[in-house]
């Protein structure tokens, strides 16, 4: 049976050019609109009261840095209670975070950078969700991880980081990883990033190049995620 969903899809961006990237016109295809809120510019109460699908994208900031960052707070409140209430949320890398931190685990800085393009391990679970990213290249951009929250499922690791991937329940998919890199789009993130780079000593041509390589594989393998997650999903 076919899930229903309310017919927009809402995606939480924390800097501008970490977009939908792939997922955009995949969402198109299946039906749905999108509709995006700006963290600590819009209101985010009803974009996490959103019953249908909400998608967490990334950003270079840590969730421990609510600080300097005083709307991360609010952000994580209202995701704790959107978790509670279990509505379909997908997070991405910073998005991934923010759902293992609002489930109770620790996120915290990791022993190094990972960035680059790299296969996943990916877990012996049934029907892993993950499964046609087998041998395929995804982009990894981050220096925070995570512990994997209870009663959660891994679903892939890197040879860098154990916890790339986990599902809790069938509502709820968070992604350490970039799925939805683009390879035209990339240029954006090298000007975007060019400080973390340089200071992770990244080769930016040799990332560029990964990336026109890698990017386009990845992109062939997107719509079935994210098909089989909106059909998976129990929305009552």
């Amino acid at each position: 049976m076919t899930t229903v969903l309310p017919d927009t899809i809402y995606a939480i961006q924390h800097l501008a050019f970490e977009d939908l990237g792939s997922l955009e016109d995949v969402i198109y295809q299946l039906g749905y609109r999108v509709r995006y809120f700006e963290a600590g510019v819009d209101d985010l109460s009803k974009a996490m009261q959103h019953t249908g699908l909400v998608i967490i994208l990334g950003g270079p900031i840590g969730i421990y840095e609510t600080e300097d960052y005083p709307f991360l707070q609010k952000e994580i409140d209202l995701l704790k209670v959107r978790l509670e209430n279990n509505l379909p949320t997908l997070g991405i890398c910073l998005g991934a975070q923010l759902i293992a931190h609002a489930l109770d685990a620790k996120v915290y800085a990791g022993h190094s950078k990972e960035i680059g393009w790299s296969e996943l391990q990916l877990a012996n679970v049934t029907e892993n969700i993950l499964a046609p990213l087998a041998e395929v290249p995804v982009l990894h951009w981050h220096g925070d991880t995570f512990d994997l929250p209870e009663n959660s499922t891994l679903l892939a690791s890197s040879t860098v980081y154990p916890n790339q991937a986990f599902s809790y329940g069938k509502n709820i998919l968070a992604l350490q990883f970039h799925i939805e890199a683009e390879a035209y789009a990339m240029e954006k993130w090298f000007i975007g990033h060019t400080c973390e780079l340089r200071k992770a000593d990244i080769h930016i041509p040799s990332l560029r190049a990964e990336s026109q390589q890698y990017a386009p594989a990845l992109a062939q393998v997107v719509p079935q995620i994210l098909q089989q997650f909106i059909q998976r999903l129990d929305c009552k």
